[in-house]
C-alpha cells in the first residue's frame, strides 16, 4: 500500500502525566524561570485555585475565578487588566476548556507563559486553538502564541468531576478525533491518534459511569482526551466544529453538551461521503460510524436533544444559515436544506439514519 504525501507537525508543549504530577506546578514554573504566576479557575472552582495559590506560596501573585464558557472576550480584558495590576509573568489554568481558553487568550495579548492544569477532558490544552466569543459571535484563531509551556495531567484531580460532566467532556474529546479522522489535512500520525484516543475513552467512559471515583478509568480518558486533543491541534476542523461553535457562540449552548449531542449527526452526515475514512470508526462502535457512536452516547446516560439545552426549534433556521454562510473545509458538500436537516434530528434526539 502506498502512503499519500502528507505534512505533520507536532504541538510544542511538555506533558507531565501522572497521579499527584499537581505538586510539581512549581517546579515546573521554576524551569520556565517564572516567579509570579496568576491562577485561573471557573467561579465553581474558586477553592481549587486559592488552595493551589497557597501551595505554590510566593510563585503565585493572586487569583482569578471569572473564566467562562465559550472565552468572552470582556473576561478577558478583565484577566489580562488583572495580570498587568499584579506584575502577572504568567499563568496556571486549573480547570476545565473555559479556564484552558481564558489562559490561552491572555497569552495571545501579553505573551504570558501558561501551566495548565486540566480537571476535564476538554482536550484542548494540547491546541493552537482560541475560540473566543464577542458580540454574540464566536470566532476561532490558530496561532503559536496560544500553545501551553506546559500541560500536567493528574488523574486524582478528576476523581471527583460529575458523571454527568464527564461523560459530555469525554464525547467532545472524541468529537475531536472523529473530526480528524477525515479532515483534508489528516496524515497517518493523527490517524493513529484518532483511534487511540476514541478505543481509551470508548473504553473509560462506561467504567467511570459505573464507578466513577475508579483510577484506572479516571486516568485511561485523561489520557484519551490527551490524544484526541493532539489531532484537534494537528488537523483542520471541519462540519462538526463550525456547526458546535456557532451553537454555542450565537446561542449559547453549553460547550461540551452541544458537541456531545451533536458528534453522531456530524460524522453520520459525513460518512455518507467518505465511509472508507469512518470505517475503523464504525468497526470501533458497531454498525456504522454515527449510528454506533449514537447508540454508545445513549448507553452511558449522554444528552441526545438540543432541545434539551434551551434551544428553540425555531433557532434551526438561522443556525443552519450562519453555519452555511461561512463553512469549514468538509469532505461531503454543505447546503442549507441538508445541515437543516441534520440539525432538526440532533434537535429532537433522533437517531441519525442514512
Amino acid at each position: 500500500m502506498s502512503i499519500a504525501p502528507f505534512t505533520y507537525r507536532s504541538r510544542a508543549s511538555l506533558v507531565d502525566f501522572g497521579e499527584g504530577s499537581i505538586a510539581r506546578v512549581g517546579d515546573w514554573l521554576d524551569r520556565l524561570g517564572c516567579k509570579a504566576a496568576m491562577i485561573l479557575s471557573t467561579p465553581q472552582q474558586a477553592d481549587d485555585a486559592n488552595a493551589l495559590a497557597g501551595r505554590l506560596g510566593d510563585r503565585a501573585v493572586g487569583v482569578f475565578t471569572g473564566a467562562t464558557m465559550h472565552t468572552p472576550v470582556v473576561v478577558t480584558e478583565k484577566a489580562v487588566a488583572e495580570a498587568g495590576r499584579l506584575g502577572a509573568d504568567s499563568v496556571v489554568s486549573l480547570g476545565g476548556g473555559s479556564t484552558t481558553g481564558l489562559g490561552k487568550a491572555i497569552a495571545l495579548r501579553t505573551g504570558l507563559k501558561q501551566v495548565v492544569v486540566p480537571t476535564t477532558y476538554a482536550g484542548s490544552e494540547v491546541t493552537d486553538i482560541l475560540g473566543q466569543t464577542e458580540g454574540g459571535k464566536k470566532t476561532t484563531i490558530r496561532d503559536e502564541k496560544v500553545v501551553p509551556e506546559v500541560v500536567i495531567y493528574d488523574p486524582q484531580l478528576t476523581l471527583g468531576l460529575p458523571v454527568g460532566m464527564s461523560v459530555t467532556s469525554g464525547l467532545n474529546a472524541m468529537a475531536h478525533a472523529a473530526e480528524g479522522l477525515y479532515a483534508s489535512d489528516r496524515n497517518p500520525v493523527t490517524s493513529l491518534l484518532a483511534l487511540e484516543g476514541l478505543r481509551a475513552l470508548k473504553t473509560a467512559l462506561p467504567a467511570i459511569v459505573a464507578s466513577p471515583r475508579d483510577p484506572d478509568a479516571r486516568g485511561k480518558a485523561l489520557y484519551g482526551a490527551w490524544m484526541c486533543g493532539i489531532v484537534l491541534g494537528s488537523v483542520a476542523m471541519a462540519l462538526h466544529h463550525k456547526l458546535c461553535h456557532t451553537l454555542g457562540g450565537s446561542f449559547d449552548t453549553p460547550h461540551a453538551e452541544t458537541h456531545a449531542i451533536m458528534l453522531p449527526h456530524t460524522v453520520h452526515f459525513n460518512e455518507q461521503a467518505v465511509p472508507d475514512l469512518l470505517a475503523p470508526a464504525a468497526a470501533l462502535f458497531g454498525g456504522s460510524a454515527g449510528g454506533g457512536l449514537w447508540d454508545f452516547a445513549k448507553s452511558i446516560g449522554a444528552p441526545l436533544a438540543l432541545g434539551d439545552l434551551g434551544l428553540a426549534e425555531h433557532d434551526l433556521d438561522s443556525a443552519a444559515e450562519m453555519a452555511t454562510a461561512n463553512p469549514y473545509e468538509n469532505p461531503r458538500a454543505i447546503d442549507r436544506s441538508s445541515i437543516r436537516d441534520l440539525l432538526q434530528r440532533a434537535w429532537e434526539g433522533a437517531r441519525p439514519e442514512a
